[in-house]
């Protein structure tokens, strides 16, 4: 038995042990919502809803539609352009997802958001 400990006694666990505790047990959750955000998927679309597109947890496209009468010929521009924002829209609903759940998790402590 350690100096001053008396039989039967469990030490305490210091500040710092109880703060790596906490932590470990943050990441473990940090972890565990990263993976349920990666499941989930979103939608966005863009020109009056000509082109949709969703996106994933993971920041991938998954499908793309396109109304054909959005398939004007002599402004394929036009349509790019569409495809784009709604990607881009899509992809800013996903990060807006994210922030929201890992914000749960860390308590709005503010990490940056390359930390999970």
């Amino acid at each position: 038995m350690g100096k001053g400990m008396k039989a039967g006694k469990k030490p305490k666990m210091n500040n710092q042990q109880a703060q790596l505790a906490q932590l470990q047990a943050m990441q473990s959750r940090m972890q565990a919502v990263q993976a349920e955000i990666e499941q989930k998927e979103t939608e966005a679309g863009a020109g009056g809803g000509a082109v949709t597109v969703r996106v994933n947890g993971k920041h991938e496209l998954v499908s793309v539609t396109i109304k054909p009468d959005a398939c004007d010929p002599e402004d394929v521009e036009m349509l790019q352009d569409m495809i784009v924002a709604a990607a881009n829209e899509a992809m800013r609903q996903m990060d807006e997802i994210a922030e929201k759940e890992m914000s749960s998790v860390t308590g709005g402590m503010g990490l940056p958001g390359g930390l999970f």
